[in-house]
């Protein structure tokens, strides 16, 4: 059971990554709740995807680099860096999640990250959005 948990954990941060929250959403049970520590939590799979679209109203791209994934019963813990982009705009952080999964529906999605972090990764991405692109450097589809 644990290795289902992961993949549906895995899946969903997949879909994430293509910006498919239609295919997302089909991995949150009813009831999920919503966290990013210490922000308030989203309660139930509406408001979480609602928060989620506002997210992409203003991102043109997400990765979650998975560096470490596991599980015990239901519970599944992920450490990772996000990447969260808009436009030229690009910042990279820590993030640690914690996944509650039953019935191969997320029922928990908590991310705890450092905010100083976050800030950090902001400001970078503003400096690199004033750098000239080098020759030969695609945008990201």
């Amino acid at each position: 059971m644990t290795d289902e948990n992961v993949k549906v954990v895995r899946d969903f941060l997949a879909a994430l990554e293509e910006l498919d929250l239609e295919t997302a959403g089909e991995l949150l049970g009813p009831g999920v709740l919503y966290q990013n520590v210490p922000l308030p939590p989203a309660r139930g799979k509406a408001a979480t995807l609602k928060t989620l679209r506002l997210m992409l109203r203003y991102g043109t791209g997400f990765e979650a680099r998975i560096h470490e994934i596991s599980a015990d019963g239901d519970t599944v813990l992920t450490v990772r860096t996000d990447v969260l982009e808009s436009g030229r705009w690009r910042a990279e952080f820590w993030v640690c999640g914690t996944f509650r999964v039953r019935g191969g529906k997320i029922v928990l999605w908590r991310d705890y990250f450092d905010w100083g972090a976050l800030l950090l990764a902001s400001l970078r991405g503003l400096v690199g959005m004033l750098r000239p692109r080098r020759a030969g450097r695609t945008a990201r589809a």
